[in-house]
């Protein structure tokens, strides 16, 4: 007879050791601007040369050999099925909490409201703590462990912060959160349930994360910013090897993404070379499309103007608090993975993510967050200017559950559209009283 025990045990087993996976195949770290290379296995953030964004590098010619096709099909379900091409040597310092393998749904009326009948939605709500970041800071405090880190810090707009403290709590890491005093009450409460230290900062992210640089040093916390160390984008780019997989190894002709710090476009992009490097699909890559919203968009800005960088934004507000980061260390890659793609950017209105993430609901059932209902949004515009067909295989990102936000409704009776009087969400206000 099996006993919990033996199961139990058997389990473990599947989780230190995946079956027929090969070890990592981490060799070093490169600056993505100089191409200055660091030592992979030692505690880093940005280039000391030039303060940019470094990317892990794995030995791809040596992982093509386990990482295949066929020995994925035997593996653990989650984004460690990866591991040749994910940053962790030992599998025990891995820090899982059931991340990964999100579902590619087909959203057969959403896509028919828009004359888009190929459309499908990558449900990352369905990671624990509720959103993709779980992907990003799952890797970054799993290698931070190996290297011995034992205390991290970190700005958030709300989502980061709650997966650092989550993933945190599990490593048995001191986790200290600064967040916009205004972030969604849900975030802060989770952050504390999990045990870690939440200060509330007047103003915006980029102000949270100047606490965090000034105090880090003093206290030694490790800073796991976006883009300010090397392993966030390794956890992210797992998304693009999951549609890949997931669309039997190819990829859609078009990605429409809600863009913040820009750590999931850009961990995708990357995810696409060494996919084509690994032999597991071709050359043949997706229109990389940027979303933002109109009152916080130095993406668009920058992408309008022809410009490698972008200039931060003033007066930055949105009721998706993901997408209120006025200055983004990885602009120039962000950029880079759009043009490259033959994409776009655009923006849309707080008045139109309100609208979609409700359409998505009532099509769908999908209580998307406000960032994904900017990616519903986006692509009826990008649908009005021709730049989306009918016969074009669409991915919308929703990157979060809508649940953990202020509601696009309000709390009792009809919406404010449908009252006919002006949205004060619409105005940019990101709360509406009981």
């Amino acid at each position: 007879m099996t006993t919990l025990r033996d199961t139990l045990a058997r389990l473990g087993a599947q989780v230190a050791s995946p079956e027929s996976a090969g070890p990592s195949t981490l060799t070093y770290l490169e600056c993505t601007y100089c191409e200055e290379r660091y030592d992979a296995d030692e505690l880093h953030t940005v280039c000391r040369a030039c303060g940019k964004v470094l990317y892990a590098r794995y030995d791809l010619a040596r992982a093509r050999h386990t990482l295949t096709r066929e020995s994925l099909a035997h593996r653990r379900w989650d984004m460690w099925r990866y591991q040749e091409v994910m940053p962790v040597r030992a599998p025990e310092n891995i820090v899982a909490l059931g991340e990964g393998m999100t579902p590619l749904l087909q959203a057969p009326r959403a896509g028919a409201a828009v004359g888009v009948p190929n459309l499908l939605l990558k449900d990352e709500g369905k990671n624990p703590t509720g959103s993709f970041k779980a992907r990003g800071l799952g890797a970054a405090v799993s290698r931070a462990k190996e290297l011995g880190v034992t205390a991290i810090a970190l700005p958030s707009a709300g989502n980061a912060g709650s997966a650092a403290a989550a993933y945190g709590a599990a490593a048995g890491m001191e986790v200290h959160v600064f967040m916009p005093r205004d972030v969604p009450e849900t975030n802060r409460v989770e952050g504390l349930a999990y045990g870690a230290r939440v200060t509330l900062v007047d103003g915006l992210i980029n102000d949270a994360g100047a606490r965090v640089r000034e105090l880090a040093p003093q206290h030694g916390w490790f800073d796991v910013s976006t883009l300010k160390e090397p392993y966030r984008q390794e956890g992210k780019k797992t998304m693009g090897y999951e549609i890949a997989e997931q669309l039997g190894w190819s990829l859609p002709d078009v990605i429409v993404y809600p863009t913040g710090g820009g750590t999931g476009i850009v961990g995708m992009w990357k995810a696409f070379a060494e996919m084509e490097d690994l032999g597991l699909i071709g050359p043949k890559r997706p229109r990389m499309v940027t979303v933002q919203a109109e009152g916080c968009a130095p993406i668009v800005q920058a992408f309008d103007l022809g410009e490698r960088h972008a200039e931060p934004w003033k007066d930055a507000r949105t009721a998706a608090a993901g997408l209120r980061v006025p200055v983004a260390i990885g602009d120039y890659l962000i950029l880079g993975a759009i043009r490259e793609s033959r994409g776009t950017a655009l923006t849309v209105t707080e008045a139109e993510l309100c609208t979609a993430q409700i359409q998505l609901g009532r099509l769908e059932g999908m209580y998307a967050a406000p960032e994904g209902g900017a990616t519903y949004a986006g692509l009826q515009k990008l649908v009005k200017r021709g730049l989306v067909s009918e016969n074009d295989l669409v991915v919308l990102f929703q990157t979060g559950m809508g649940i953990k936000y202020d509601p696009p409704i309000c709390w009792v009776g009809p919406t404010c559209p449908e009252e006919g009087i002006p949205c004060r969400r619409a105005a940019g206000e990101t709360t509406v009283p009981r």
